[in-house]
């Protein structure tokens, strides 16, 4: 009953692992490119400040997480429908 229920264990054990000391290793650990962050977009989003009405506000955020990208994804609909008119 000594058993985490929450347990990653894959049942792989401590010799599973590789030798990260041995030959080859440091050289590919010098070549591989380091990666932090998100990937570069070619045209990020801009951060802005807009006063909106709090029952547009209150509206978007009974959705839970996500309420500023689904924002911004009404007025991309709104620009669509109004491109040509």
């Amino acid at each position: 009953m000594n058993e985490n229920k929450h347990s990653t264990h894959q049942g792989l054990g401590r010799d599973d692992a590789p030798d990260l000391s041995a030959d080859g290793w440091p050289e590919k650990f010098a070549k591989a490119a380091v990666r932090r962050g998100r990937p570069p977009v070619a045209r990020p989003k801009v951060s802005t400040t807009i006063r909106l009405s709090p029952d547009v506000i209150d509206y978007f955020k009974l959705g839970g997480r996500g309420w500023q990208t689904r924002i911004d994804k009404a007025l991309r609909e709104w620009i669509r429908q109004h491109a040509g008119a």
